[in-house]
């Protein structure tokens, strides 16, 4: 089994395993967003990552999209929360949360990461059968 860590067989599951932990962060950076509603003063959070995929994987214009996973360099690939500082504010105390928004996020994370999930699963199975 050693010598399948020293291939490439887990680059996509590299790539899909940094993409889940950036969105379980964003689930978190939205809890407490929506936990912070009524905090005056209050700016959301959010998480920096889908950015930084596509440049990894646009670094190469003309290679296929595996060579292009191949060469992602996953210490370079963090998530990064932010805070949403924009002059915008859905109230007068500073506060630039909207509960039914920050829901809308939530859902749509889910689902993201939901996603990742399955493809993360269907690349062990595909494992599993190789290795019959």
């Amino acid at each position: 089994m050693s010598a399948l860590t020293n291939t490439n067989v887990f680059d996509y599951i590299n790539v899909l395993d940094k993409a889940a932990d950036a969105s379980w962060l964003r689930n978190d950076a939205i809890s407490n967003n929506i936990a912070n509603a009524d905090t005056p003063g209050y700016k959301r959070q959010d998480v920096n990552f889908e950015t930084q995929l596509a440049r990894a994987l646009h670094s190469s214009r003309y290679t296929s999209m595996d060579a292009k996973v191949a060469n992602v360099k996953l210490n370079r690939l963090n998530p990064i929360t932010y805070r949403d500082y924009s002059g915008f504010s859905y109230r007068i105390d500073g506060n630039n949360v909207d509960p039914d928004t920050e829901a809308v996020y939530l859902a749509k994370n889910q689902v993201v990461y939901r996603g990742l999930e399955l493809s993360m699963n269907q690349e062990f199975r595909n494992l599993q059968a190789v290795l019959k």
